[in-house]
């Protein structure tokens, strides 16, 4: 069925499904914007893949031909995607922005192939220029960008997991039992750091949190074969509700033995940037369920795909985090909000990443009160970014 509204950009009546098909518009530009917002020290994040002290991410400022704006984020981390600051913003200035100058930011499709046929990966640089395609648009028709994926499926207002870090058992136990005294139902305990370390931090963590609060643990890809089979059967009595990414990005093999030979359920994460790799996933039966968003899959598009992909063979989906700020963590909100297979109500994932940093880029930052973050009904991603603040903290090269 098609939807009509009426485009208050040029009063003409407009129709999409699951697309919008607006009246012409172009881009006119596109400016790249490396930043630098430390986190807070208490949620700075430790895990298998290093520290994470500060975040240096690009903004995407994308303004198109009548004067109109739209916002995109990279959240770049070396050591998970391989996309460093310097790179993203290089590759958005230079060569992603560019390619796309001139094209109508509805044409998400197009603006795709385009972006894809010139370099692979670079997931989160390209998420970026499309996250700000799909506000501008949204702005454009005053309507909220999960109008444009099809329509909400869920409440604006969703709970979250808490992903703590590999902090010594005393520490994750500290915090574990303080989050759940704030309402946080599923504590994600980080593991991969050392085989001894990780048993007494989860044995730590469950005997905190006692026996009712959902337990999960994520290797980011750390463990070994060895190190996952020891791990894991030393924590039999800890009812661990999830393994996410125990053994290393594209492992398919060994992961379908492991869930196998121990009756274990996985969450892919690391293993699952696009639809090859998912469909791998699939035909080697390796996982229960698997971790999207949209920097990591290159777009809403792609991961709202993905999502439909995943549900035909009867996979469900979560949202996971790579610690985004406000414009990122909004475009997340908007996934979940639209696809019905990112079922967070029995697979909770991560929407908090703007609570781990000191401070917002945004004037109006998205409401997070312990485990539940809401998204605001506006147009577009539905939050503006503060350019005074941007340009306080932004990185010089």
């Amino acid at each position: 069925m098609r939807r009509s509204t009426v485009c208050p950009r040029r009063n003409l009546t407009c129709k999409f499904y699951p697309f919008t098909e607006c009246p012409p518009m172009k881009i006119s530009k596109i400016e790249a914007i490396p930043v630098r917002i430390p986190l807070k020290p208490e949620r700075r994040m430790v895990s298998a893949l290093g520290k994470h002290n500060e975040s240096q991410f690009v903004l995407v400022r994308l303004t198109t031909d009548d004067g109109l704006e739209g916002v995109g984020e990279a959240t770049a981390t070396p050591c998970w995607s391989g996309e460093t600051v310097w790179g993203a913003t290089a590759i958005i200035q230079n060569l992603l922005g560019p390619v796309v100058n001139g094209c109508d930011p509805q044409d998400i499709d197009t603006i795709n192939q385009r972006m894809d046929a010139l370099a692979v990966d670079n997931w989160f640089a390209k998420s970026a220029i499309e996250m700000a395609c799909w506000d501008v648009v949204g702005r454009s028709l005053n309507k909220p960008v999960y109008e444009l994926l099809g329509g909400a499926v869920r409440p604006l207002t969703i709970r979250n997991r808490f992903s703590l870090g590999a902090y010594t058992p005393e520490v994750a136990a500290e915090r574990a039992a303080r989050l759940v005294t704030t309402g946080f139902t599923t504590i994600k305990v980080k593991v991969g750091t050392g085989d001894d370390e990780d048993v007494a931090r989860v044995k730590a963590v469950r005997a905190a949190i006692g026996p009712d609060v959902e337990l999960t643990i994520d290797a980011n890809a750390g463990w070994s074969d060895a190190s996952a089979r020891a791990c894991l059967a030393q924590m039999q009595d800890c009812n661990v509700a999830l393994v996410e990414q125990p053994l290393a990005r594209g492992d398919y093999a060994n992961l379908k033995k492991l869930r196998a030979d121990l009756g274990i359920r996985i969450l892919a994460d690391e293993s699952c940037f696009d639809e090859v790799q998912l469909r791998e996933l699939i035909l080697q039966e390796c996982c229960d369920a698997v971790t999207l968003y949209p920097g990591k899959q290159g777009g809403l598009k792609k991961a709202s795909d993905m999502t439909r992909l995943a549900e035909q063979h009867g996979i469900p989906c979560t949202i996971g985090s790579n610690l985004e700020w406000d414009v990122g963590a909004a475009a997340m909100m908007h996934f979940v909000v639209a696809n019905s297979n990112v079922q967070i109500e029995s697979i909770p994932g991560d929407c908090l990443g703007p609570s781990y940093h000191e401070f917002s880029i945004v004037k109006e930052p998205l409401k997070i009160e312990g485990p539940f973050t809401t998204l605001p009904d506006r147009p577009g991603l539905g939050v503006d970014v503060d350019w005074a603040c941007v340009e306080d903290n932004r990185i010089s090269f």
